[in-house]
């Protein structure tokens, strides 16, 4: 379920590579460029079809759930809510039902605490972040929580995985991360975030952790799949010099964005529906640390590659397939 995304795609790909027999779940309206070259079966629907999240989770051993709104910029935050959280409430229902041996959920590294000193942060760390993270991060947090308690209560062979920003190439959307690139690779980055970081990750390697959750991955568990922790200039850069483009120059200090954005907030809570939530996406630009994969690769058997590869395969993707100025 949700194969025509980024990651969706990718895991797809894997799936039939190996030879497995993949049922997809889609939209009718859904842009399928990601999975038009393979030989899948495909089943049309949305997930708060029953009829068709039933059927396509008949006679399937694991169910891969990669579906998720991630417009953490919508001024009305209500879609997030309809299907990160109602829509995976009602497919949850059905698959406690499906006799699976796992449900794959794709998380968020965004669920995952904030170190107050930069110390590599774990799945085990209480999340602090409550009463700053915005509503795109709540949707992921009760998310989480509804998988959780589908394990702990009602016997779902849950995993879930908090994937973070993942990179190369197949990002035709593009993701909201993967466009900040697609324009360094194109030469029209001139400023960047001072300060800003996050974990990164390739979108082959994150769908490899996805398969192997599937096999490894103990139910109720969640795993951090991560490989690293970059700058955003270290990040635009590199895909800036892979293309041979100008890479940015122009450094906006963080306290710029949040006086930007706390000037925005008296406006929003006026019209809450209309204006976008900038501090909420300064926040989840500043508001990161370094994080600990270990676990994923003690239970998994998680190793992956080093992410400025990937960064470096999507620019060259970017610029090639014209993304994003073909949107």
């Amino acid at each position: 379920m949700g194969a025509s995304g980024f990651l969706g795609s990718h895991v797809t790909r894997q799936l039939v590579a190996r030879g497995d027999d993949v049922r997809v779940l889609l939209r009718r309206t859904s842009s399928t460029r990601g999975i038009d070259d393979l030989d899948v079966e495909r089943h049309y629907g949305d997930i708060v079809d029953d009829g068709a999240v039933r059927s396509a989770m008949a006679d399937r051993d694991v169910v891969f759930y990669c579906v998720v709104d991630t417009r953490a910029m919508l001024a009305d935050p209500a879609p997030l809510f309809s299907t990160n959280v109602d829509g995976l409430r009602r497919v949850l229902d059905h698959a406690v039902d499906a006799d699976l041996d796992r449900f794959v959920f794709l998380s968020t590294i965004c669920t995952i605490a904030v170190s107050p000193d930069g110390t590599p942060v774990t799945e085990a760390d209480p999340f602090t972040l409550a009463d700053r993270c915005g509503a795109y991060v709540r949707t992921r947090l009760a998310a989480e929580d509804l998988v959780l308690d589908a394990v702990e209560g009602r016997g779902l062979p849950g995993v879930v995985m908090c994937v973070s920003n993942t990179y190369g190439p197949g990002d035709w959307q593009p993701t909201p991360h993967g466009e900040v690139v697609a324009r360094a690779a194109a030469g029209r980055m001139r400023f960047y975030a001072r300060g800003a970081a996050a974990e990164v990750v390739g979108i082959e390697d994150a769908a490899a952790a996805l398969l192997l959750a599937a096999e490894h991955g103990r139910p109720g568990e969640r795993y951090i799949v991560s490989e690293s922790y970059m700058s955003l200039r270290e990040i635009l850069c590199t895909a800036a010099q892979e293309t041979g483009a100008r890479p940015p120059s122009v450094a906006v200090p963080m306290a710029m964005l949040y006086a930007g954005a706390y000037a925005g907030s008296a406006l929003k809570a006026m019209l809450p529906k209309k204006v976008t939530p900038y501090l909420d996406v300064v926040r989840l630009l500043d508001l990161t640390s370094p994080a600990d994969h270990t676990k994923a690769e003690r239970e998994l058997g998680w190793h992956p590659s080093p992410t400025s590869e990937a960064i470096r395969r999507a620019a060259r993707f970017y610029v090639s397939a014209g993304v994003p100025a073909t949107r």
